[in-house]
């Protein structure tokens, strides 16, 4: 899968709040939270992106639809199902 950050990008020092618990059971288990952080952060980035992306060109895929209906694909001759 494409990377959709700059991998080597600086690392930049950060401050959040996080649940107290769950911060002590992860320190506990010796989870990276920068790392798992890093990854968390990927996955949302790329559903919002996806999101965007699909509500761009919702008008285009609609017009697509509706046109395969009308008019079929060109591959419908070759179908077995």
């Amino acid at each position: 899968m494409p990377q959709i950050f700059d991998v080597k990008a600086s690392k930049k020092a950060t401050n959040l709040s996080i649940n107290s618990d769950l911060l002590s059971k992860a320190r506990k288990l010796n989870i990276n939270l920068s790392a798992t952080l890093e990854h968390a952060l990927e996955a949302e980035l790329r559903l919002a992106e996806r999101d965007d992306w699909l509500k761009n060109n919702e008008n285009a895929i609609c017009e697509l639809n509706e046109l395969a209906e009308k008019k079929g694909l060109f591959s419908d001759a070759y179908r077995d199902f």
